[in-house]
C-alpha cells in the first residue's frame, strides 16, 4: 500500500498582502496550462432545451431588483 502524504512546499500566509498572493500565483504558473485556442461549434436549435427553475429559487429570483437598486 502506498502511504501519501500531502504537505505544503511553503508555510500558507492566510494574512498576507497582495504582493504575497502575487507571488503564490508566479510561483502556481508553470503547474497551470491553458488550451491555444477553443473554437466553439454551433449547436442545433432542436438539441436546446428550456431551463427548469426550482419554485423556490424562482421566488428568490423574481424577489431580486434587476438592476441592484
Amino acid at each position: 500500500m502506498t502511504n501519501l502524504k500531502v504537505h505544503a512546499p511553503a508555510p500558507v500566509d492566510l494574512e498576507g498582502d497582495l504582493a504575497s498572493l502575487r507571488g503564490d500565483c508566479a510561483r502556481m504558473v508553470p503547474h497551470w496550462a491553458a488550451p491555444d485556442r477553443i473554437t466553439s461549434l454551433p449547436v442545433s436549435p432542436s438539441l436546446i432545451h428550456g431551463v427548469t427553475v426550482p419554485p423556490k429559487s424562482a421566488r428568490l429570483l423574481d424577489s431580486m431588483s434587476d438592476y441592484g437598486d
